[in-house]
């Protein structure tokens, strides 16, 4: 009896052990289930913020580089490189370009940016500042520092100036350029450059205009010049340094039996001419110097005096002025 009591408790700690053990064994795993299962529910969102992450900065590099694009574009110059000559204005007429050089100056344009050599009348100006005045005095700023150059003048006279090679941010469009004389003072001014032609092009594009004039009208001899009505003739320029020019063909009006040469000048700076002791004024008052002067024929050289300002005192220059009488044309 006893044996089989024994073998009873025996038997219902076993069924005790096994019993706990699978409910631990079950417990285990579900535990785990639920581990794998939450993380596997946290990767996919993870991945997704990791590659919207990544769609942003390619975005930005996007951006950046497109703005970077932008700012190159708007710095190049609108033309190719090369060797130009441009025209050079300001807003005053203490501040412009050597008369012999009629208001133009080199433009180069190198890999994009442009800059232009002016020569000026003098020494005057020490020192001239991109942007205004202000500024030009403030710490920091870049002053463009003069070269000295050699001008040879029409009446032989050579003289040495100025000149500044100065960076060009447009074209076509005034911008600011600031400038200190001798009595240490900065001033504004507003100046453009405009019209540039490759070197080359303005070298031959006189002659063309010339030739082209030349061929226009009806030939006519010096006899018929008395009639009434208008007239062009080639000119050829004599004396001084032979920088100056005047336009040719020129025009002649006869009226009444009246006639009237019309001379322009390559430069503004010319203020009055003589002509048989009598002085003759422009007849314009912007632009190149243009006169009207009185002509008994063309038949024999014509001489003259001009008087140009362009120069820091003003000089008389003796010239002659050559008629071709085979050019002659009725208009």
């Amino acid at each position: 009896m006893k044996r089989q009591l024994w073998m009873a408790l025996l038997l219902t700690a076993a069924c005790l052990g096994a019993c706990g053990q699978a409910q631990e064994t079950a417990g285990t795993t579900a535990a785990e289930t639920a581990v794998e299962t939450a993380g596997a529910e946290a990767q996919p969102s993870e991945s997704v913020s990791a590659e919207n992450a990544g769609m942003e900065n390619v975005g930005m590099e996007n951006v950046g580089t497109e703005n970077a694009a932008a700012d190159t574009a708007a710095e190049k110059a609108p033309i190719p490189d090369g060797e130009y000559v441009a025209e050079f204005h300001t807003d005053s007429t203490m501040f412009h370009i050597n008369e012999v050089y009629e208001d133009k100056g080199t433009l180069t344009v190198e890999n994009g940016k442009m800059t232009m050599h002016i020569v000026l009348p003098s020494k005057s100006i020490q020192q001239l500042y991109q942007g205004l005045a202000e500024d030009a005095q403030k710490e920091g700023a870049v002053l463009l520092d003069p070269v000295e150059e050699s001008v040879t003048y029409p009446d032989g006279l050579t003289e040495t100036v100025h000149a500044f090679d100065i960076p060009i941010p447009v074209l076509e469009e005034e911008f600011d350029l600031a400038l200190i004389g001798t009595k240490e003072v900065w001033y504004d001014h507003k100046v453009s450059v405009s019209h540039p032609v490759p070197t080359e092009e303005a070298q031959t594009a006189g002659t063309a205009a010339g030739a082209e004039a030349v061929n226009e009208g009806t030939a006519v001899s010096a006899a018929e010049l008395s009639k009434d009505g208008n007239y062009s003739i080639e000119l050829a320029l004599e004396g001084g340094s032979g920088k100056a020019t005047v336009t040719s063909p020129a025009q002649i009006k006869v009226e009444n039996g009246v006639m009237m040469l019309t001379v322009e000048w390559s430069s503004p700076n010319y203020d009055y001419m003589l002509l048989d002791g009598e002085k003759y004024l422009p007849v314009n008052t912007e632009g190149n110097s243009v006169f009207e002067l009185p002509l008994a024929g063309v038949d024999a050289p014509l001489a003259v005096v001009a008087d140009t300002v362009a120069m820091s005192t003003p000089h008389e220059v003796e010239y002659t002025i050559q008629f071709d009488v085979s050019t002659l044309k009725a208009e």
